[in-house]
């Protein structure tokens, strides 16, 4: 992990209410697209283009890729659509926990979006993974999910 990374304390984490909802954004690769379908859960894209705008009024996690070069290159390691999106006061109260995609070629860098907005939002970073994903994170992050919002509210789609 990134030296200039730390951990949310666990007793400051407020759990989501209401039903299971990810906030997403992805490239024109589409690559967390992709991903995202084989979650099956209800989500919301955040436009590609940087004069659209999404507004929240629930609880989700974020889910976004990761852009920087590496080492000490961390500069704009947060998607601009993802920073727009979270400088709306409305949808940065919503987040509840977010999870990032990353390349692990970029080493200490790898999924750093995910812990800078950790960091900023005082929010968990519920998980990591690579580029598409393999079946195991789509496991992993659906059960994820599913305890972090309690048994009550998981519907696959």
């Amino acid at each position: 992990m990134h030296k200039d990374v730390t951990k949310v304390a666990t007793k400051n984490v407020v759990k989501p209410s209401g039903p299971i909802h990810v906030v997403y954004f992805s490239s024109i690769s589409n690559n967390t697209h992709r991903f995202i379908q084989k979650l099956g859960i209800d989500n919301s894209r955040i436009p590609f283009e940087i004069n659209e705008e999404i507004l929240v009024n629930s609880d989700y996690v974020l889910i976004t890729p990761t852009y920087s070069g590496g080492g000490n290159l961390t500069d704009g390691a947060v998607p601009k659509q993802v920073i727009k999106f979270l400088n709306n006061k409305q949808n940065r109260d919503f987040c509840r926990g977010v999870i990032a995609s990353g390349n692990t070629n970029f080493g200490d860098t790898f999924a750093l979006a995910g812990p800078i907005i950790s960091k900023r939002l005082n929010v968990p970073l519920l998980y990591q993974f690579e580029l598409l994903g393999t079946k195991n994170d789509v496991e992993t992050i659906s059960e994820i999910i599913k305890n972090f919002w309690g048994e009550n509210n998981y519907e696959r789609k």
